[in-house]
């Protein structure tokens, strides 16, 4: 629990605060500040994949290790059931935890099985943690 809580202080810090302005419960702040980290390290490598960010292997590399690490902390991010009006987070959550969890862990195995090395084996690898996330976010997401 301390390892995730200094990840997330440290992400909190390289994010700008007024993103979750409103939010009053700071462990769904905290859930919030990670999955923007984890938008905007899957962005870095999903903009290299489709061209619209130049392809560069240390950056797709500590991409995809920042991703690894903040999809290790998902499950134990929503273990509490925490809500907040600005929340996005779903009560399905924690009607269908196990499911909710093992989505998670899919996640986590798909950003393992990003493959840095070229372009060409990025964009061969990268989808699957888009379809981990899309999975995710339709049942246990609501879109505001």
């Amino acid at each position: 629990m301390k390892k995730i809580f200094t990840t997330v202080c440290i992400v909190m810090l390289g994010l700008p605060v007024v993103a979750h302005d409103g939010v009053q419960n700071e462990a769904v702040k905290a859930r919030m500040m990670v999955m923007d980290a984890v938008k905007n390290n899957f962005g870095v490598l999903g903009g290299m994949a489709r061209g619209k960010v130049a392809y560069d292997q240390a950056q797709a590399e500590q991409a995809m290790q920042e991703l690894l690490t903040l999809s290790g902390q998902v499950p134990a991010l929503f273990e509490a059931n925490e809500m907040d009006p600005k929340s996005e987070a779903a009560p399905a959550i924690w009607e269908n935890w196990d499911d909710f969890v093992s989505k998670a862990e899919d996640l986590e195995f798909a950003v393992e099985g990003v493959e840095t090395s070229s372009l060409e084996a990025l964009q061969a690898s990268v989808g699957n943690v888009g379809a981990a996330c899309s999975a995710c976010h339709k049942p246990y997401r609501i879109k505001k």
